[in-house]
């Protein structure tokens, strides 16, 4: 399936707006990576993996809370298998997550959910990674569109969201 996406990134001339966010992020950073808009959905991690031909852990799935305390908005990337324990979380950082709204979601972020990336977010984050995507070779990521993606590794999602690793799964 992956060969087919390069073959659908040559068919799709020009990115939209949010995806093209991203892509200049990723750019200006001097990454190498490219944004993929998709016929098919990847607003979840299964239509994510699905689309792609990946397995389901390998989707990088970025997940925005509200931190009950200051109001600053948390950014959780976890393996699209995992379901995040916020009182790990807690407890490893003293961040009490709350539920984040689509409004803060896209406020805060500059993203509609279903397609927020783990980068080019409109204020920064506090940013927690999943250990278990340490697993994989190569992950793939949400880039601003709810059918658009990008295929990055561990170090590239280390380096481009300083974030902090965190055993986060229930």
């Amino acid at each position: 399936m992956i060969e087919g996406i390069n073959i659908m990134r040559q068919k799709l001339k020009a990115l939209k707006y949010s995806s093209q966010r991203v892509q200049d992020f990723l750019k200006a950073r001097g990454k190498a990576l490219n944004v993929c808009q998709l016929p098919s959905s990847t607003r979840t991690a299964k239509e994510a993996a699905e689309t792609i031909g990946c397995s389901v852990a390998q989707i990088a799935k970025s997940l925005i809370f509200r931190d009950k305390h200051s109001e600053q908005h948390v950014l959780v990337v976890a393996s699209g298998t995992n379901r995040v324990c916020n009182k790990k979380i807690e407890a490893a950082t003293g961040i009490h997550l709350d539920k984040a709204d689509a409004e803060y979601v896209r406020d805060r972020t500059g993203f509609a959910i279903g397609g927020v990336p783990p980068v080019a977010h409109t204020s920064e984050p506090v940013t927690i990674l999943d250990p278990d995507l340490k697993k994989f070779d190569t992950i793939w990521a949400a880039a601003g569109t709810p059918n658009s993606v990008f295929q990055l590794t561990v170090d590239d999602l280390d380096e481009l969201t300083n974030g902090r690793w965190i055993d986060l799964a229930e």
